[in-house]
């Protein structure tokens, strides 16, 4: 008995070691049989989850994560605030009339499982999605009242680690009222973030310390011991939005702010809190998928009508201007059109009725018809008000009309009421064939795997507040880490901040299901540009998607294949910079045709875009040479033998 002690004593301390963190008098504290370690399935990630026990028998849930022996969250807490089903212990401990509900928590099993499956999606960054994960259930039970139990569901993926508070059916005490979640994230110290203060804000790179509110999530990571890390938040659905905000207490760490409380009904899982690791940031922005695996599997059976694909805005105010943009997206090969707000009156007055023009010289019957003989669709803007008050009737009515998705705009955002009113929204336009595009501050969670229908999201600070280019090389490796992102492109607008060939390569840089090309812009404004070729031939979804290179702030590389062609975008921020981009993510023995769009200021046009064309195969290195602002497109199409 002895020596089996002593053996396992050791074990515990070099697993200790291994992780990166030792803790002071863990024998006294640590609460016997609570401790358990999970190791990713590449053995690289390591999350071990436990309780410690302080004066007064209160018990606190903690966990750590490392990546290959280094530190990425320090020992942090797990916990939830409920207001109701406290024991006598917590009652007398409450503030405000709330308590602590984890504090009499009481291991009662541990079990263990794994997953190695792929699923593919209707559309997407990529065809086929891996889903492989080592997971462990921690069971809980109220040690004064075992009625009430609540499981810690941990994963452990390649590409990071997440969890989630799972409420078992209660039969008893079905209904919980969750006040607040305070798990809280301990970084290294010297760690940076790169912060948003609301969904569509411009990005800072902060220590942790000083930040002046809550910062959005994602959340990416500079970590002093040369790991990045990105804090996301995925399968948001039935929950009130999570930020993330400095603890007061505690320095280096991160602590998640719920918007309001959340009213939930067991059985119930809280959103999975994910910690994404890797070596270099573009391999973040290409395990994106871990938030997709982390949501419900697809929820409509027929899926024939969803279609992603590129779109054009319309501000037209006669049939004649519409028939112009439709004629203009047969030319470059757009999908769709979208009729902005407006076209049904003022929208953000209730009265307003979005089943009916207010355009007197506007035939929508007509202009639908017209883009249907030609292979283009209609989308059609609609805001909260109108979504509001007529969803329950708005969806059928469009679907009738023939219209192919409706973009919801101004939409409210935070409160778990907007958070499950969106998502019925979400439902009930799958229910009559709409696709979906979400503007404004709301952000997706993964969500769009459950309900294809969702094409895209705002949630991004696009071309409507025409960022700089320094901020154009964050996204990628922030807000695009959500998923689906509309940036709301342009091309002729002279209000733009970059060069145009720097908007040209945001097309393969920026995923989104519904790529909007051309905001702001006419077809009067263009003047058949030969680049336009690269938006002509791009499309809106991907077999493959790889990161050549990038570091946020500074450029990025990104590649995408579609069948045999790949689309690949470089862009710089604000200061010129040389890069090389090698060719050796091609299959070997393969020629391709490169068409090359870049800066060129001695180029006669009032773009100034070059297009030239070489032959590349995997053993291509070529020098890029940014100007400021600027950036680099290429196609790549396969020569036959």
């Amino acid at each position: 008995m002895n020596t089996h002690y002593t053996t396992m004593k050791k074990l515990f301390f070099c697993l200790l070691m291994l992780t990166g963190y030792v803790f002071a008098g863990y024998a006294q504290n640590i609460v016997p049989g609570s401790m358990v370690t999970q190791l990713s399935p590449d053995k690289n990630i390591s999350i071990t989850f436990y309780q410690k026990e302080a004066a007064g028998s209160k018990r606190t849930m903690y966990y750590t994560v490392s990546y290959k022996g280094k530190a990425v969250i320090n020992e942090s807490v797990m916990d939830l605030q409920l207001d109701n089903h406290l024991s006598e212990s917590a009652m007398a401990l409450q503030v405000d009339g709330h308590g602590d509900w984890c504090e009499n928590l009481k291991v009662t099993g541990i079990k263990t499982s794994q997953k190695d499956t792929s699923w593919k999606p209707v559309y997407g960054e990529q065809s086929d999605i891996p889903d492989h994960y080592n997971a462990v259930t921690v069971e809980l039970v109220k040690d004064d009242n075992p009625i009430y139990k609540m499981n810690v569901e941990i994963r452990a993926y390649n590409e990071g680690v997440a969890f989630r508070y799972f409420f078992p059916l209660n039969e008893k005490g079905t209904y919980y009222r969750i006040m607040a979640e305070n798990t809280t994230f301990s970084l290294p110290a010297d760690t940076k973030a790169w912060v948003a203060y609301w969904a569509q804000a411009p990005y800072q790179k902060l220590p942790l310390n000083n930040w002046k509110w809550e910062s959005e999530r994602p959340l990416t990571l500079e970590l002093p011991n040369g790991l990045y890390a990105c804090l996301a938040e995925a399968q948001m659905v039935d929950y009130a939005r999570t930020k993330f905000k400095l603890s007061t207490a505690q320095p280096n760490t991160i602590v998640t702010s719920m918007f309001t409380p959340a009213d939930l009904i067991s059985p119930f899982g809280t959103p999975w809190r994910v910690v994404m690791v890797a070596e270099k940031p573009g391999d973040l922005v290409q395990n994106d998928a871990l938030i997709l695996n982390l949501n419900q599997a697809n929820a409509i059976k027929n899926t024939t009508w969803i279609k992603p694909g590129k779109q054009m805005r319309v501000m037209a105010q006669t049939t004649a201007d519409a028939k112009a943009n439709i004629d203009f997206a047969v030319q470059h090969n757009l999908q769709y059109v979208l009729f902005d707000w407006k076209w049904y009156g003022p929208a953000f007055e209730f009265t307003s009725d979005a089943s009916k023009v207010a355009i007197a010289d506007l035939d929508m019957p007509g202009i639908i018809q017209y883009g249907k003989e030609r292979g283009v669709g209609v989308w059609l803007y609609v805001n909260q008000q109108a979504a509001l008050m007529q969803s329950d009737s708005l969806f059928a009515i469009y679907h009738k009309w023939g219209i192919k998705g409706v973009k919801i705009g101004f939409v409210q955002v935070g409160s778990h009421r907007w958070t499950t009113w969106l998502e019925k929204t979400i439902q009930q336009a799958a229910a009559n064939q709409i696709m979906l595009d979400i503007h404004d501050d709301w952000r997706p969670t993964g969500e769009q795997r459950t309900w294809p229908n969702l094409l895209s999201a705002e949630g991004i600070r696009g071309n409507e507040e025409m960022a700089d280019a320094t901020h154009n090389t964050i996204l990628p490796f922030t807000r695009c880490i959500a998923g689906t992102a509309d940036y709301t492109i342009c091309y002729f607008d002279k209000r733009i901040k970059t060069t145009h060939a720097h908007q040209l390569a945001l097309a393969a840089i920026y995923y989104s299901g519904l790529q909007t090309l051309y905001w702001y812009d006419r077809p009067a404004f263009a003047h058949n540009e030969p680049e336009l070729e690269f938006w002509d031939k791009i499309p809106a979804t991907w077999d493959e998607t790889k990161v050549i290179q990038g570091i946020p702030g500074q450029y990025i590389t990104t590649a995408r294949r579609s069948g045999t062609d790949w689309f690949i975008g470089t862009i710089t921020n604000n200061d010129a910079r040389s890069l090389k981009l090698n060719f050796n993510f091609l299959p070997k023995g393969e020629n391709y045709m490169a068409s090359i769009y870049s800066d060129d200021a001695a180029v006669q046009t009032a773009t100034h875009v070059k297009v030239e064309r070489v032959k590349v195969n995997a053993a291509t290195i070529i020098n890029i040479n940014l100007i400021k602002s600027g950036g680099q497109a290429i196609w790549l199409n396969r020569l036959s033998k």
